[in-house]
């Protein structure tokens, strides 16, 4: 049987997506975030992770988004989720395109990482988009 512990509730760590039709650098950037404590959800198919941005309850905090991806891209990926959650955060990959790619997207993309990045160079900016980095 479980006990309550008083009114305090354990928070739940953040949700990340994950989206990068490449499964390698998938599996990099999970391994990236893994000292973070988050829970992560990857995905190599853009349109499979709208899907499930829709349907999740909670909503996830982070897109962690490649650039290009075929189907769509990782712009058109976060402006269609944040008509689920408007203030869901993005930290954009891309090995093709350059930041300035961020300078003309139809909505705020808050960080963007070149490829090849050094793993704990994307942890660091999920927690600065979180605002982790704040309150240490």
């Amino acid at each position: 049987m479980r006990q309550r512990t008083g009114s305090r509730r354990v928070p739940k760590p953040p949700l990340i997506y994950i989206v990068d039709d490449e499964p390698l650098l998938l599996d990099l950037a999970e391994a990236s975030l893994a000292p973070g404590g988050f829970t992560v959800k990857k995905f190599t198919d853009p349109d499979e992770a709208l899907k499930s941005f829709a349907k999740a309850r909670p909503k996830p905090d982070v897109l962690v988004t490649d650039y290009a991806m075929g189907k769509m891209n990782g712009v058109e990926l976060l402006k269609k989720c944040r008509e689920h959650r408007s203030d869901v955060k993005c930290v954009l990959l891309s090995g093709t395109v350059g930041a300035e790619v961020v300078l003309d997207a139809p909505t705020k993309v808050d960080r963007f990482v070149g490829k090849p990045y050094q793993p704990e160079t994307l942890l660091e900016l999920v927690r600065r988009v979180l605002g982790e980095d704040e309150a240490a």
